[in-house]
């Protein structure tokens, strides 16, 4: 049986109840997405667990776990989905083009990485990015700590990545992690979980949250673990907190994070910003600013590189991405007009 809950424990806020009118508050129900499926997706509401229909325009691809919405409750179907205070989404896996959505309304990111192999400098900017841009507090979590043997070595890196992000190593299976990453949540507000396979995501969901999700040892060849979370849940934590585990994911495109990469790497942008010529390409232009902290030691090569290696990729996939739905709506007009002459020609 499912354990009651108000809609403050579950997360609700101002930002929802000023969306709703009058009529809404009086006929319809709201949840919490908790989980999506092929068509339907998994609610939790003060009162129980519902299983709630998609409306017949919108796909399940349109959710994602964390999300708010307002269903029927004689029909058990979402009337529609509130505006989100913070959305965590990614450019889909594969050749496409498509936005894959990871969490909704969320307030903190811990992204996890392990001190071993796994640790990557360049993916943990990734991360960075995608909270930026999501307006989500980020903290890095390095996991194994206690199996490594430069525990310090790690800290100091990603510190280095990250300035003035908060940064936790742990050993997962402690029962004082649990203590140590709760403090950054609290009743009502939700944290997510990203990183790789077997990085100790899922053992961080168990100590937060008191579960047995089922756990897969690493691969000692690559230091690489075996995917144990195949799809996204929110789960009761803590402190009356919330938390969303997530899939391993190595692989982080971005699309539309113009503002997410100029905040984690804001002290390039300033740097660009005193550059001699606006179009700079800090690559060994006379008066480049980027260039000269480089040759002072202030900047380090390697993080330009990465810079604007993820500018350039941020900006073909936008541009590509912006021409997709260009297409997207130049064909639903021709498909209207078409329907629209048609509607003429048989005087409907």
């Amino acid at each position: 049986m499912t354990q009651p809950f108000s809609l403050d424990d579950l997360g609700w806020a101002a930002h929802f109840s000023s969306q709703l009118e009058l009529s809404e508050a009086e006929t319809l129900v709201p949840a919490r997405v908790t989980g999506v499926l092929r068509d339907r997706v998994q609610g939790l509401t003060a009162s129980g667990a519902p299983l709630l229909y998609l409306p017949s325009d919108e796909s399940a691809g349109e959710y994602a776990v964390g999300d708010w919405v307002l269903y029927d409750p004689e029909t058990n179907r979402i009337t529609r989905r509130l505006d989100r205070l913070s959305l965590l989404q990614r450019r889909a896996a594969g050749t496409g083009r498509e936005t894959q959505l990871i969490a909704a309304n969320i307030d903190t990111l811990f992204i996890v990485t392990s001190c071993n192999a796994d640790f990557n400098p360049a993916r943990l900017e990734r991360y960075l990015v995608l909270a930026a841009e999501a307006g989500v507090s980020p903290v890095i979590v390095l996991t194994k700590a206690d199996t490594c043997d430069d525990v310090d070595t790690y800290v100091a890196e990603a510190r280095a990545v990250a300035r003035h992000i908060p940064v936790e190593a742990v050993n997962a299976k402690s029962p004082e992690t649990a203590d140590v990453l709760a403090g950054w949540l609290g009743r009502g507000r939700t944290g997510a979980l990203l990183g790789s396979s077997g990085v100790g995501k899922t053992t961080l969901l168990n100590a937060l949250t008191g579960g047995l999700e089922a756990t897969a040892d690493i691969r000692e060849d690559d230091a690489r673990g075996r995917h144990t979370t195949t799809a996204r849940g929110l789960f009761a934590a803590r402190g009356g907190a919330w938390l969303v585990d997530t899939p391993g994911m190595r692989a982080v495109r971005l699309t539309d994070a113009a503002d997410g990469i100029d905040t984690v790497f804001s002290d390039l942008v300033e740097l660009a910003g005193r550059c001699r010529f606006n179009d700079c390409a800090h690559v060994g232009e006379p008066g480049c600013a980027v260039q000269a902290a480089i040759a002072a030691g202030e900047i380090d090569p390697v993080r330009l590189a990465r810079w604007q290696k993820l500018t350039g990729e941020e900006a073909e996939n936008t541009a590509t991405l912006h021409q997709a739905r260009q297409r997207g709506r130049a064909k639903s007009r021709i498909y209207r007009q078409a329907k629209e002459n048609r509607q003429r020609k048989e005087g409907i």
